[in-house]
């Protein structure tokens, strides 16, 4: 069984678009910098224009692909003629442009064309929902119609991390700890399933969105997580991404009022993006949880994390769900003014229940750290060594850093550096690579 996807920020060890010199910039630095515009506006931008699209033809593979051909269109055009005002709404008018021929291309569409080119070319706003549960949102019409039950749980995941997410194979297998192909095989599978089952581009009501919700849970956390700590790349943080899964965990918190774990989610979230201005400095660099100064810790999503938890609590009839545990622990952080101050022993206990609820090797790491911080690193290290050989670890980056950390606070400080200094070999994120590797020289001999 694969780990689930867990919260970074206790281990916690180690988006703005490139602007093109147009001042005495040689033209081909010019046309490179405008390349990279590019690719970075439509990292942000392709979960909305795939959104979008998919409204429009019903297919999430040809909307993927009309998204890609707008991209395209934009290396060609943005070094020639410049980066346009708008940058997000010229990807989007573009791939919606691809959509409309499409559509008058095929003859079977031509009621559609009917129906949708004109609003599109009209740029029309969309008819309210005629149920008052509908929701008006193409992004989460895309995480329910990706995590249709006609897929595995793994496909879905995967499918939605890469067309809402716009993550690459490589930053989802990553997160998933496995095979880059394995992914690729997966997404490949589940947007030919879609296609072929028909599957309706909605949110949908009743018993049938009950059955999606733990992916879309999943999805979201998981969209949320690849903001807060990059898996690869040259920042430690991409905002955009946790901005996009906070805004779907509110709207969900909406649409399903009565559902606890929706309200956990939401408050997880808003606890973990509180930190974010803490989270790096001026350079981009990695901070870590104890070095953080808490005071840019944001009063006011904390204050929303609370509120998200007393509605679960509130609407919770049995135990605990996993993210109302791990809301639990992201409260015990906030309610903490240092670091000091943590009830670390709690924590730990959270994280035993949720080890028993959702068991995974990445929790009894999380678990790890705070019985290192609430008994000593001796115990925490057995932990860590008890889990060491479990597959699903054997490339996770984070193992070796917590283990050297627990190394260096025991003065086994050369089986230390060692660890950092693997960590370091085995993350692809640079900022925290750095990070890493600075620990390693700072350990000593």
């Amino acid at each position: 069984m694969e780990p689930q996807p867990q919260p970074t920020a206790d281990t916690d060890t180690g988006r703005a678009a490139a602007d093109s010199d147009r001042g005495t910039a040689e033209p081909g630095s010019v046309a490179a910098g405008t390349a990279a515009t590019v690719e970075t506006v439509f990292r942000i931008e392709s979960p909305r224009v795939i959104a979008a699209v998919t409204r429009l033809v019903r297919d999430v593979g040809i909307a993927e692909e009309l998204a890609q051909d707008a991209l395209v269109a934009a290396l060609e055009q943005w070094p020639r003629d410049g980066v346009p005002d708008n940058p997000g709404a010229w990807l989007m008018a573009a791939a919606k442009n691809r959509a409309v021929d499409l559509i008058r291309r095929r003859e079977n569409y031509a009621r559609k064309l009917a129906e949708i080119g004109r609003d599109l070319e009209t740029t029309a706003p969309p008819e309210e929902p005629s149920d008052p549960d509908d929701i008006d949102d193409d992004l989460l019409r895309l995480v329910f119609t990706t995590c249709h039950p006609v897929l595995s749980p793994e496909s879905r995941i995967a499918l939605t991390l890469r067309l809402l997410g716009g993550l690459t194979t490589p930053e989802i297998a990553r997160a998933f700890l496995v095979p880059e192909p394995t992914v690729a095989q997966r997404i490949v599978r589940a947007k030919r399933t879609l296609a072929t089952k028909n599957v309706a581009f909605e949110v949908p009501y009743g018993p049938d969105r009950e059955a999606r919700l733990g992916s879309v849970l999943d999805v979201i956390y998981l969209i949320f997580n690849e903001g807060y700590a990059a898996t690869a790349g040259d920042d430690w943080l991409r905002p955009g991404l946790c901005e996009d899964a906070l805004r779907l965990a509110r709207v969900l918190s909406g649409l399903m009022p009565k559902e606890p774990e929706v309200h956990a989610l939401t408050s997880l979230l808003e606890f973990q993006a509180s930190r974010a201005a803490a989270r790096t400095g001026p350079s981009g660099e990695p901070i870590l949880l104890k070095d953080q100064s808490r005071g840019r810790w944001n009063r006011m999503l904390i204050a929303r994390g609370i509120q998200a938890l007393s509605r679960a609590d509130a609407t919770a009839t049995g135990a605990p769900g996993p993210y109302a545990l791990q809301a639990a622990i992201a409260a015990c952080h906030a309610h903490a003014y240092t670091y000091d101050e943590t009830d670390w022993k709690t924590i730990a206990t959270l994280y035993g229940l949720l080890a028993a609820r959702v068991p995974s090797p990445v929790i009894e790491l999380n678990r790890a750290v705070a019985v290192s911080m609430a008994d000593g690193p001796e115990p925490a290290l057995e932990i860590v060594d008890a889990i060491a050989a479990e597959p699903a670890l054997r490339d996770y980056h984070l193992l070796p850093s917590v283990r050297g950390d627990l190394l260096q606070r025991l003065g086994r400080t050369a089986e230390a550096r060692a660890e950092f200094e693997r960590a370091a070999t085995l993350t692809r994120n640079a900022p925290e690579r750095e990070m890493l590797l600075r620990r390693a020289a700072d350990t000593g001999a």
